[in-house]
């Protein structure tokens, strides 16, 4: 399948009128598979470092195909933000489609964790609010995550946060405005709001903010704070409140570090922080010192740190695509044919 799913010649030749340059495979799905590439703009001698997803249409499910691809592609056309991975372009040649993203140096937020360990608290509330501020940006458009997890977190050159993965996303509102519920059961259940994990309509806007504390708490200490491997044990422990921070970091992190987190991961919905909470904090507020800014400077000039091994596992998208490449998709809309060009920020 590997090598079916590899550009073909006449797909490589219309790639290349476009100016684009698919290089090697760093990762493969059921049905697509993501390699590194390049954009040379015909004005501009230089180039641009992207990641392609290909994906083989023939190869998909019809339930995918008709509900989770479709939307993905919309949403993807969608949105626009410093901290959420950017689409350059999505092209489509026969049953293939190409989407081509911005290519993140540093890989994502898990692997940093791996290589580093804990994540410094100035660190840690930087990046979170890099976090809170993109997914922000989603639900001001209305749009849920519903797959926020370290492995989705990318770190670009200059060490800022990318969300991506947008396998899961869906809209919170419908044609007359009006919120939905989600119902569906997605993303890892080690990031996954109680109500997600037990199966009730959840509000996804709410379910993203309990992903973030996760994420947050992940970052504060190098470990989960939940048990994912029996699902009715993880929602005991959640909806009893049965985490605590590692006993070598409980006295170095900020009260108010552990306020935020204690407050997001509250399994009663009407009492849990909404994202705007979350922003007004007075842990996640900028702060008018010059600590603050020399923290924002040396994060945004720490040198790139190479992956280890430099291979990924299969079912993996690399350190740089931002895309799912696992089948693992449950529901979505419409259908999209044609190119859609675009071009992003760093």
């Amino acid at each position: 399948m590997a090598e079916r799913l590899s550009p073909r010649s006449s797909e490589v030749n219309a790639l290349e009128q476009r100016g684009y340059l698919i290089g090697k495979k760093v990762g493969q799905g059921s049905y697509a598979t993501v390699h590194l590439a390049e954009y040379c703009d015909a004005s501009s001698p230089k180039r641009m470092h992207l990641a392609c997803k290909i994906f083989d249409k023939e190869k998909a499910p019809r339930d995918f195909l008709e509900k989770f691809f479709p939307r993905e592609l919309d949403i993807l056309t969608k949105i626009e933000n410093p901290h959420i991975i950017q689409v350059h372009s999505i092209l489509q040649r026969g049953p293939r489609v190409f989407i081509f993203m911005r290519y993140a140096d540093n890989g994502d937020l898990l692997d940093f964790i791996k290589r580093n360990g804990v994540v410094p608290e100035n660190q840690a509330k930087l990046w979170f609010r890099q976090m809170a501020s993109g997914l922000h940006y989603l639900h001001s458009k209305n749009i849920a995550h519903r797959d926020l997890k370290c492995e989705n977190i990318l770190l670009s050159r200059r060490f800022n946060v990318k969300l991506a993965d947008f396998g899961f996303a869906r809209f919170c509102t419908d044609g007359e405005n009006r919120r939905v519920l989600s119902q569906t059961y997605c993303g890892s259940a080690a990031y996954a709001a109680p109500e997600v994990v037990s199966g009730t309509p959840y509000n996804p806007k709410l379910a993203d903010v309990w992903s973030l504390g996760i994420i947050l708490f992940i970052m504060l200490n190098a470990s989960m704070p939940f048990d994912d491997s029996n699902l009715r044990k993880l929602l005991k422990d959640q909806m009893s409140r049965n985490w605590v921070f590692r006993l070598r970091i409980r006295d170095t992190v900020s009260a108010a570090a552990k306020s935020i987190v204690r407050h997001i991961l509250e399994p009663d919905i009407t009492l849990r922080l909404t994202l705007d909470r979350v922003l007004a904090h007075e842990w996640t507020r900028p702060r008018k010192d010059k600590s603050a800014s020399l923290m924002g400077r040396l994060v945004q000039s720490a040198p790139s740190a190479p992956y280890p091994g430099g291979k990924r596992e299969h079912d993996e998208a690399g350190p740089s695509a931002g895309v799912r490449v696992s089948g693992d998709h449950r529901d979505t809309d419409r259908e999209r044919h044609d190119d859609i060009n675009m071009r992003s920020r760093d």
